[in-house]
């Protein structure tokens, strides 16, 4: 009897730790921010997605989807103590890009796009547009890279106030 309750502790305390490694890292990296994805054709079933979001939460732990701009400004609104980063889609970015840059919790627009060089130019008024992705990957490595310095940046204002 006391081996089986010691086999279950270890099998517990082996679930707690993996746990504890896998959550940490998230909230050591973006513990206050949230990331809006926008885009029309977001499909939840789709293996691909699937993957991709896993990559996103890996870098920001809170992620929103949304299909329609509306929504996103609505999930941008409510935002109060968290710093938000938004990935979009170029047709809808055409649209949601001026209504949302102004927003002073929105720290960066990251635009996904098959055809960068039609939307490089009139990207370039937009100062949190941090540019315009071919692939999922690059977006990824932009945010993980973005938040980085964000992160540091908090830390260096801690310190003055």
């Amino acid at each position: 009897m006391s081996e089986s309750k010691s086999d279950e502790n270890v099998v517990g305390s082996s679930e707690s730790t993996t746990s504890q490694n896998i959550s940490q890292p998230r909230q050591r990296m973006a513990p206050n921010y949230l990331l809006v994805w926008i885009d029309a054709s977001i499909d939840e079933t789709n293996k691909d997605f699937q993957e991709t979001l896993a990559q996103l939460k890996n870098v920001i732990n809170h992620v929103t989807l949304c299909t329609e701009p509306d929504r996103c400004i609505q999930v941008l609104n409510k935002v109060d103590k968290e710093r938000a980063f938004v990935i979009t889609s170029c047709s809808l970015g055409q649209q949601l890009v001026p209504e949302i840059h102004d927003m002073p919790q929105l720290e960066a627009i990251y635009i996904f796009c098959g055809d960068k060089s039609e939307h490089q130019k009139s990207t370039q008024n937009w100062a949190k547009i941090k540019g315009i992705h071919t692939n999922m990957k690059d977006i990824c490595q932009a945010l993980q890279t973005d938040v980085k310095q964000y992160n540091q940046d908090s830390i260096a204002m801690s310190f003055v106030t």
